[in-house]
């Protein structure tokens, strides 16, 4: 069944390639950019640091300013709570990727990877107070802009944690066993991901591309798809296209959610491990758990933009 639905998507996609190749072109060319001046340079040296940790046993260093909260409410073993720090920090699709790298290497169990996945990836604070806020229209402060998106990570931490019956976060951080490491091997698996990522946002910034085509009246509504699809470019779209407090909200709830590039860029890094046909992390579920997610940030705004601390 999934075979062919890509087969036939596989054949309208290259119909609407040829259809009107001057369009993909620029929609190839603006995800290029976007990718080369927004996205490679704030998560690629994020990434080699974060390899270089790992490969050096240093998760402990990182991790410990943060040990009493990660421990005592997100209840995260020691490789779990980098998992996460590691997430927030360097943003999408990092989180995704250091839990899929971690669970197959047996330094965070199943039940903890699959509760960390619905927690660990997100925005990061570089794109969110350089890019998104740039974005945002006029009176709404980055401390507004950062609570929304990153408070909702607790109550869904509190119903992860018990949905998929994770540990205490008694145990010691287990290091991901890689023998002699290699800078360069490093570099190159790090380069590796980033194509990845530059090839889903291309592909995405296409569609993007073909989607200004909808013979819709409402820009605002053309703009929110957009927002669904690809957030570095729907974001900038529903800023031009929706005013005031109504393009602050879906700005926002873009954001949380991810997009569906997003969505492919972390199934993409969900690494399967050698002996087992799944990794036992399910797009799926990441799916909902981003869906709500994007529920209580925009839910969030509503009720903090009004605060005049906020304003």
């Amino acid at each position: 069944m999934k075979k062919s639905i890509f087969r036939f998507s596989s054949v309208i996609v290259l119909i609407l390639l040829l259809w009107n190749p001057p369009l993909a072109c620029k929609g190839a060319g603006n995800g290029l950019m976007l990718w080369a001046q927004v996205v490679l340079p704030t998560l690629l040296p994020f990434m080699i640091c974060s390899n270089v940790i790992v490969a050096l046993n240093a998760i402990g260093l990182l991790t410990y300013p943060f040990r009493p909260l990660l421990t005592s409410f997100f209840h995260l073993s020691g490789s779990g709570s980098y998992v996460l720090v590691s997430g927030l920090l360097c943003g999408y699709p990092m989180g995704a990727k250091t839990c899929s790298e971690f669970l197959n290497a047996g330094s965070i169990t199943t039940e903890e990877a699959r509760y960390l996945l619905a927690i660990c990836n997100h925005p990061s604070p570089m794109f969110l107070l350089g890019y998104v806020m740039a974005m945002l229209p006029g009176g709404f402060s980055p401390l507004l802009l950062m609570l929304s998106i990153y408070l909702p990570i607790l109550p869904i931490a509190w119903a992860a944690r018990r949905v998929y019956h994770a540990g205490d976060g008694t145990g010691s951080a287990k290091p991901a066993p890689r023998g002699d490491w290699s800078f360069d091997d490093m570099l190159m698996g790090s380069f590796e991901v980033m194509v990845k990522i530059g090839g889903y946002i291309m592909l995405f910034s296409i569609l993007a591309a073909y989607l200004t085509l909808l013979p819709l009246k409402s820009s605002a509504v053309k703009a929110v798809i957009l927002g669904f699809v690809e957030i570095t470019t729907g974001i900038q779209v529903i800023s031009s296209a929706i005013p005031g407090s109504s393009a602050a909200l879906f700005i926002i709830l873009s954001a949380a959610f991810g997009g569906m590039s997003g969505i492919f860029q972390a199934k993409s890094v969900l690494i399967r491990s050698q002996d087992a046909k799944n990794a036992g992390l399910s797009i799926r579920h990441y799916v909902i758990w981003k869906g709500i997610h994007a529920a209580l940030s925009g839910i969030l705004f509503l009720l903090l933009k009004s605060l005049p601390l906020l304003a």
